[in-house]
């Protein structure tokens, strides 16, 4: 019988040459690239072509434009977007449309799902709002049109440069739950759309892409700096989570919370009115550290990506009911990358369980 930790900790699953998630020193790695060379100066853009670099025989020439021609296409299928469809939860509403795409593993398919979350998410936060869809601009940058079509108007330069931060940082992480869906998904050759919609399936969990929005709720609840560490006690002592803080790999400080941090502050130069809400996110932020040093001594619980994601994408306008579809704008290219990777080198993902139930009695 071989030993294994629950979860499959510890369980090598594949060899990849997309992203290094080092955990004990707190470092990121996309494709040879630290994540700090990466967030705030490379465009989304850019890091979709970085990680799907030669997993295509015929890549575009600019993936930019080529990413703009797909926003255009896949706007079609808004129309289907209903108030049934919407009454599923807006997960659920992005979902059914990109299923409406067909499958394959052709790039261009790949680029109209990585352009669906962004057109979909945006038409269905608009609609939900009462207002009409935004029809896509394919000459505009990706962050920047995905703002254009959400708000109905023009974004800031800041306000552009930090989604486009948000979306390189949660571009890939390793073998997370959704990326390892993928990965399954795509050993069957099932196709590229399939591949997606798992990891998308398992992204909307609230242990994974659904945890960001309850930071929301606990900010809101807190209310001031002086009342973070009795709220924090209080929901300890309860049993609850405290979304924001822990993480399965990370043993230390994880590294995207630093970028997105960063992101926010740079919303703050640009004029956006974040000073008092980060002020707030630092002091829960201090507060939470201290109590789990104190009351979980031997868990190395540190800040993950969710809580300056809230606070970022709370800047940025997005209701926390679409922070884990913007969450898939995101990582959808990392997933594609992970799919096409497990199609050019691997097998189909088979692994074994062992059998601790009851035994059938066996006649002699």
């Amino acid at each position: 019988m071989t030993d294994f930790g629950d979860g499959l900790e510890g369980v090598v699953a594949a060899h990849t040459v997309l992203s290094d998630v080092d955990g004990a020193a707190g470092r990121l790695v996309i494709r040879g690239h630290a994540l700090d060379d990466l967030a705030g100066h490379w465009p989304f853009e850019a890091v979709l072509g970085l990680l799907w670099d030669g997993f295509f025989a015929d890549p575009p020439a600019r993936w930019d434009q080529a990413l703009g021609a797909a926003r255009q296409a896949v706007y079609a299928e808004v129309t289907a977007l209903d108030d049934r469809l919407l009454s599923t939860g807006l997960v659920e509403a992005v979902r059914a449309l990109m299923a409406r795409l067909g499958d394959g593993e052709s790039v261009d398919l790949a680029l109209r799902l990585v352009a669906a979350p962004a057109v979909f998410g945006a038409a269905a936060i608009r609609i939900a709002a009462g207002k009409r869809p935004v029809p896509p601009d394919p000459g505009m940058g990706h962050a920047a049109d995905l703002l254009r079509m959400t708000r109905g108007g023009a974004a800031r330069r800041g306000e552009i440069d930090a989604l486009d931060a948000y979306l390189v940082t949660v571009a890939d992480h390793g073998l997370n739950a959704s990326t390892f869906a993928a990965r399954v998904v795509a050993s069957t050759r099932a196709g590229l759309t399939s591949a997606v919609l798992a990891g998308l399936s398992a992204l909307k969990g609230p242990l994974h892409g659904g945890a960001p929005g309850p930071v929301i709720d606990m900010l809101d609840q807190i209310g001031a700096p002086q009342n973070a560490r009795p709220w924090l006690e209080a929901s300890l002592a309860r049993g609850d989570r405290l979304m924001g803080f822990g993480h399965r790999v990370y043993r230390v400080r994880d590294p995207r919370a630093d970028a997105l941090k960063r992101a926010v502050a740079g919303l703050a130069a640009d004029g956006e009115d974040v000073t008092g809400r980060l002020a707030l996110a630092e002091a829960v932020e201090a507060a939470a550290l201290a109590v789990l040093r104190q009351r979980k001594p031997d868990r190395p619980l540190q800040t993950n990506v969710e809580l300056y994601t809230a606070l970022l994408l709370e800047a940025l306008g997005f209701p926390p009911t679409a922070f884990t579809a913007v969450f898939a704008m995101g990582r959808t290219a990392g997933w594609i990358a992970h799919a096409r990777e497990q199609v050019a080198g691997g097998r189909l993902i088979r692994p074994q369980s062992v059998y601790i139930g009851p035994r059938a009695d066996v006649a002699a």
